[in-house]
């Protein structure tokens, strides 16, 4: 029972720490992509 109480808010700390990771990560390059080719991203 401890175990798995304890193993929960770790998992849960990594996954936060990949979601942030991610988003620093990802966000610019999804800004430099929408910015370099507006054609893909303009619907039509």
């Amino acid at each position: 029972m401890p175990m798995s109480g304890k193993r929960y808010p770790e998992e849960f700390k990594i996954e936060a720490v990949k979601q942030v990771v991610s988003a620093v990560i990802l966000f610019p390059a999804w800004r430099h992509v929408s910015v370099s080719p507006p054609t893909v991203f303009t619907p039509g």
